[in-house]
């Protein structure tokens, strides 16, 4: 592994942008400061006019390996990842078969271990009669446990409230929980299959998806929560309604209760379907512009406390569907950072946030062993961004499986230019090095 040294860039880091040298070495940040000149560089990258972010940890992607790589692979939207700035994911255990015992965790960690140009980490699936597998799962080297409380992926729905009491006392680490309320989605649903048939206008996902079924849903699980005191984390929250169950009155570290917010809950509003259809047909619905506002300003003031994308790729010929079969989700891990920045060049986000939220803390959060920051001693995961780099999303530059972006079209005001994995120069003005692999994420709990 070469040894790095970047120079003159504009480091985006802890609360403060200044220009700085970062020299790289053994996979590690080993110096930090002004006119470096170490012996023994052998490569030089030149930052200037570029902001060097810690690396994105995004902690919720569906990769779709094993059983669905139709779809994607580790490798290929790892790769995406990579060229995003994302050099660290958790990825979720709705694969087929599902990540529902530590066997299957374990073949899912090896495919990584292989294939993966991003370093990673993989979530347990629990499921109404796996209690006891969920308990033996190792803390300090699995990022979580995900708990379905909605109906987003079929058979690992948890829907059994002895389950759920059990899961919230005994696991002792953090629950990640989709909440959506399945019978309550299910009664959306048949009235307008009754009016419609299959074929129901995809505007009307909001309403099936409701507001309403996204609370119901989490203000239970912050209840099970706050009555067994997990450490439970609530995914993609799409509604500002939501937002009432979390506070900014502590700091990060010491919170039991925590949320996340997805780029496509605010960036998409509900007008964009008219455009584009199922291609934005998430779980939990993409709402109203209102609600996107919100989930931002959440962000900024801390009640919501981390960014993420939940990638799922589907094929276009699946999402070409009516509205009962298209499937929910969509690929965005290569444009997350894009799309944050774009938030900053709108005046609506600071770049000290925006990395708060995407690389702080998620570490934070997670625990997550020496990274998330700019740090001598640390793990060297580093995005050099080029603010002056427009980019057209188009065919040509989207590199996930799938093959189509919701974002296409779009023309954002900058990109990345190298991203740096664990100390390995992985990605560089478009070239991939895929040499070396990304490394298992470790937990300091």
């Amino acid at each position: 592994m070469k040894s790095i040294l970047i120079k003159n860039a504009s480091v985006v880091n802890e609360g403060t942008i200044e220009v700085k040298d970062v020299f790289v070495v053994d996979g590690f940040i080993n110096q930090i400061g002004q006119d470096l000149s170490p012996e023994n560089v052998e490569q030089t990258i030149d930052g200037t006019g570029k902001y060097l972010l810690p690396g994105v940890i995004d902690d919720q992607v569906h990769f779709r390996e094993p059983g669905l790589t139709h779809k994607a692979h580790i490798a290929s939207e790892a790769k995406a990842a990579v060229a995003g700035g994302v050099t660290s994911f958790m990825e979720m255990p709705n694969t087929k078969p599902p990540t529902t015992t530590i066997e299957k965790l374990e073949e899912k960690f090896t495919i990584a271990a292989n294939t993966s140009l991003a370093n990673y980490s993989f979530f347990f699936g629990a499921t109404n009669d796996n209690i006891d597998e969920v308990l033996k799962v190792d803390k300090e080297n699995v990022c979580g446990v995900k708990v379905f409380m909605g109906s987003s992926t079929g058979n690992m729905l948890v829907d059994n409230e002895k389950t759920l009491s059990e899961l919230f006392s005994k696991c002792k680490m953090i629950i990640a929980s989709h909440c959506e309320d399945d019978p309550m989605i299910k009664e959306n649903q048949d009235k307008y299959v009754e009016e419609f048939g299959e074929d129901i206008p995809i505007k009307y996902h909001p309403k099936i998806r409701s507001e309403e079924a996204c609370y119901s849903s989490s203000s239970k699980a912050v209840a099970l929560a706050k009555k067994h005191g997990a450490r439970l984390h609530i995914l993609h929250i799409s509604t500002a309604k939501e937002l009432e169950l979390f506070d900014n009155n502590i700091p990060l570290s010491e919170k039991k209760i925590t949320s996340e917010a997805c780029v496509h809950h605010m960036w998409f509003n509900d007008k964009d379907y008219e455009t584009k259809g199922t291609l934005i047909k998430w779980n939990p619905a993409v709402k109203t512009a209102e609600d996107g506002k919100a989930i931002l300003e959440a962000v900024i003031d801390d009640r919501i406390d981390v960014i993420a994308t939940d990638h799922a790729p589907h094929t276009l010929e699946e999402k070409d569907n009516v509205y009962t079969k298209a499937p929910s989700g969509g690929p965005l891990v290569q444009h997350s950072l894009q799309v944050m920045f774009e938030f900053y060049k709108q005046g609506k986000i600071s770049l000290e946030k925006m990395v708060e939220k995407m690389s702080h803390n998620p570490a934070i959060l997670f625990e997550v062993e020496k990274r998330g920051y700019i740090r001598e001693g640390y793990w060297a995961d580093l995005v050099l961004f080029d603010p002056n780099a427009s980019q057209t999303v188009a065919k040509d530059n989207i590199l996930y499986q799938c093959g189509w972006s919701p974002f296409e079209g779009t023309t954002f005001s900058g990109k990345v230019s190298h991203t740096i994995v664990s100390g390995h120069l992985a990605y560089a003005d478009g070239e991939f090095d895929e040499s070396v692999k990304g490394k298992r994420l470790k937990f300091d709990r």
